[in-house]
């Protein structure tokens, strides 16, 4: 009996489609398949998906729009894209569309079947924090997850949230990437550095500049409280 959630395997390759599904299965999770962009958008509007497995490399509309497009109607439904690119472009175009990680091709079925566990955990774990958050300008309510610039409401990515809740939560500490992966992420990932700097380019983006995110060279990033 499937207990573990409800996964959307978006894949073209059906041979990849049954594996993803012989160890989902596995796991305890049900699943759901797409073979295409607008099969995968379909069954998104049916609703209790809980996950998405997305290749980017898909007919009809390929992977990156289906990411843009659940991301804009589904803000809170995690995506991990699957591709057989080398080139990092599409990865971290892929991350700035709000995708929570990617997995390359050839992968391990067991490696991904624990990356969606993470996630999963994650998100549906409780949140710890409860007060109100500072970072410079910006306001942040853990409870509501409402983020503010100036008094002026910014949306934020799940993971744009968590990232710059946890680094506001410890003023002046400095966390490595792969410390940033497991509290934030919810795992350890030799691939993933890069998915942080991505979504801290992406806060920047959206507060400003001047965010008080220091990076720390050859280690990772803290929060300096005393720019204001």
């Amino acid at each position: 009996m499937a207990t573990g959630g409800h996964i959307l395997a978006v894949e073209d390759e059906r041979s990849i489609r049954k594996l993803l599904r012989l160890y989902l299965d596995e796991a305890g999770y049900t699943v759901t398949e797409a073979a295409d962009g607008a099969e995968a958008l379909a069954k998104m509007r049916t609703g209790g998906i809980d996950l998405v497995l997305l290749d980017l490399m898909i007919p009809e509309i390929d992977g990156l729009e289906v990411c843009r497009r659940i991301r804009a109607d589904h803000p809170s439904i995690p995506i991990i894209m699957l591709t057989a690119r080398d080139d990092e472009a599409s990865r971290v175009t892929g991350l700035e569309m709000g995708a929570d990680d990617y997995v390359t091709k050839p992968f391990s079925p067991r490696e991904l079947v624990a990356r969606v566990k993470a996630v999963l955990r994650r998100v549906q774990g409780e949140q710890e924090l409860t007060g109100p958050l500072r970072a410079g300008r910006v306001e942040m309510d853990p409870v509501s997850r409402t983020c503010r610039l100036d008094g002026d409401d910014v949306e934020l990515t799940r993971l744009e949230f968590d990232l710059l809740a946890e680094l506001a939560a410890h003023p002046n500490v400095v966390f490595t990437r792969e410390r940033l992966l497991e509290r934030v992420w919810g795992y350890q990932s030799g691939v993933g550095g890069k998915t942080v700097d991505v979504h801290v380019a992406n806060l920047r983006r959206k507060l400003g500049k001047d965010l008080p995110i220091v990076a720390v060279r050859g280690v990772g990033y803290r929060l300096d409280p005393s720019v204001a």
